[in-house]
């Protein structure tokens, strides 16, 4: 039996096989159990921001693994307080505290708890197509009939509007709102980002309702969109800032930034592994080599310098390209599942965003003959598809 047949037998079936085993990584650049090598521009969705196994991330483990691993919240470690101070200070204006976690999924639930708890409020508003996680809280937020039906009933008190609709959201938020969620740019909804105008508006909404603003930068941040979050674009001092994905290079972790509106009370929340010293350790190189080798303006560059020569082909399969840096979404007039099928066979892994979105996630490390490469694929796929 093929090892990804073996894990398919072995799983709950909850994750769609892709058919190959993934065994290597460096880089941009990930290999199967047969040899086969790949670009990949799933980065672990959007994890990868680094490369795979990047080496200084690799020497920081290997250091921190033979130091101490464990260490419970309740005594401080050095690590972790450097990694907590070095969120603060590439982290927008005002947000001076950090509760650290596993996941994006965990730094939603914490939002949520810790804007109701700050308040006193119980509703919680968010957008259509917005992505925010698969607990029952996070899930709540995420306004996906295909994702929240087979759980039902959910976490009462949530409310979700259009997404870029400044009218609808001032209807929905009152004197009882706890908090608006807000995606920068939805990622799993297709990569559709918000417009500056909209934000300004959520913003002005929030304040003057006296609602938490929380900004989910879970996909967006740490370099991705060419700014280390996209909150830079829009001048934006959220309430509660989400982070996770790409902040450890692949070791799991999340964290929330607060300001001085959020009041918790000790031993309300916490978290077993979360802040870790090991993923500290992670996080404080993972973000050492964002700034060394400049990935936010890497992902800028490459990100236009790859939009501008696709839109030069007039590709009549293309309906729409949507993107900030290297989160790229490609609007299909068709279902994006043969395409993405084509692109692994001929050495390019990619994603979905909904059922005609093909999304590029590439690692910021992605060389500039990498990038061509995968160009050059999805040009020919979608030529030929066409």
């Amino acid at each position: 039996m093929k090892i990804s047949e073996l894990e398919t037998s072995l799983g709950t079936g909850s994750y769609a096989s892709r058919d190959i085993t993934l065994v290597k990584g460096s880089g941009a650049t990930v290999w199967d159990d047969s040899g086969k090598q790949y670009i990949d521009c799933t980065a672990g969705i959007g994890v990868a921001n680094i490369g795979h196994c990047h080496p200084e991330l690799v020497d920081a483990i290997h250091t921190q693994a033979g130091t101490i691993m464990a260490v419970a919240n309740a005594f401080a470690n050095d690590v972790r307080v450097r990694c907590m101070e070095k969120l603060i200070s590439i982290s927008p204006s005002g947000l001076d505290r950090v509760f650290l976690c596993n996941s994006g999924t965990e730094s939603m639930e914490a939002a949520i708890k810790f804007a109701r708890q700050s308040t006193g409020r119980k509703s919680v508003v968010s957008t259509m197509r917005g992505f925010h996680g698969r607990s029952l809280g996070a899930l709540s937020a995420t306004h996906r009939k295909e994702y929240q039906d087979p759980f039902a009933p959910l976490v009462p008190g949530f409310v979700a509007v259009p997404f870029n609709r400044a009218e609808a959201m001032e209807k929905a938020v009152d004197t009882d709102t706890a908090a608006v969620i807000l995606e920068l740019i939805q990622g799993e909804g297709g990569v559709r980002p918000a417009d500056a105008e909209y934000v300004s508006a959520v913003e002005r909404i929030c304040h003057d309702s006296g609602a938490l603003l929380v900004i989910d930068e879970i996909q967006t941040g740490f370099c991705r969109t060419g700014k280390m979050f996209a909150c830079e674009y829009f001048d934006l001092k959220p309430d509660i800032l989400c982070l996770a994905k790409a902040m450890a290079g692949g070791v799991p972790m999340g964290a929330i930034l607060v300001n001085h509106k959020i009041q918790t009370v000790t031993g309300t929340h916490g978290s077993t592994f979360g802040g870790n010293p090991l993923a500290s350790a992670a996080c404080l190189a993972a973000i050492d080599i964002m700034e060394k080798e400049s990935l936010a303006q890497r992902a800028a560059e490459l990100g236009d310098a790859l939009v501008s020569r696709l839109k030069e082909q007039n590709l009549p399969l293309i309906r729409e390209i949507r993107y900030k840096g290297l989160m790229i979404g490609i609007e299909l007039r068709q279902k994006v599942t043969p395409v993405l099928r084509e692109l692994q066979q001929n050495g390019i892994l990619a994603l979905p965003a909904g059922q005609t979105v093909l999304r590029l996630l590439p690692p910021l490390v992605i060389s500039h003959q990498q990038l061509d490469s995968v160009l050059d694929g999805v040009i020919s796929v979608l030529g030929a598809q066409g």
